[in-house]
């Protein structure tokens, strides 16, 4: 969706044009729901909060500001609540849904068979590294953001964001130094 789109969705929506919502939901429910997904690490979790982050949206769009990237607001919302579940959870989470959580189209079994493996390997790894290692993983390596969009999602600098990712890849690295 263009910049362009997103701020007439937005001036609709606050010129009481509710159903328009449903229009920024469709936009981003994936990437939203992939986000909580490597965040949370089971698919219940991550479904709870991305729900919540389309509710946030909605009970604050009102107040967003056009200047600013409403991608990078909505990741913000969908980072801050990921890590609000986490601090909340008490019980420990289904790994499995996660590593279950494959893309729609497989080339082969051999092929699907050796990305699985890999992709446990990988989300094993992402799950002993820190929080904000992690965030900032799967914001660059799977979500694709570039640093200003993390940093704006993260409420860090630049110079942190490029800090984190360094660091957290060589701590990836030295994690699946053994296992791949």
């Amino acid at each position: 969706m263009f910049l362009q789109d997103e701020i007439q969705l937005i001036n609709r929506f606050k010129s009481g044009d509710q159903a328009v919502f449903e229009k920024f939901v469709q936009t981003y429910q994936d990437r939203i729901y992939n986000l909580c997904i490597y965040l949370l690490g089971n698919r219940l979790d991550a479904e709870d909060a991305a729900q919540d982050v389309f509710i946030k949206a909605f009970q604050n769009l009102a107040q967003f500001n056009p200047k600013a990237s409403l991608f990078t607001w909505l990741y913000r919302i969908g980072v801050n609540t990921c890590l609000d579940y986490k601090r909340k959870s008490r019980h420990v989470s289904d790994q499995s849904d996660v590593l279950n959580h494959q893309p729609s189209t497989v080339p082969s079994p051999e092929k699907y068979l050796q990305s699985q493996e890999i992709g446990l390997a990988i989300q094993a790894a992402l799950r002993q590294l820190p929080k904000p290692f992690r965030a900032i993983i799967v914001l660059k390596e799977i979500e694709g953001l570039g640093y200003e969009e993390i940093a704006e999602v993260m409420n860090i600098s630049i110079g942190t964001v490029k800090s984190k990712l360094s660091r957290g890849r060589e701590e990836l690295r030295r994690i699946l130094k053994n296992k791949i």
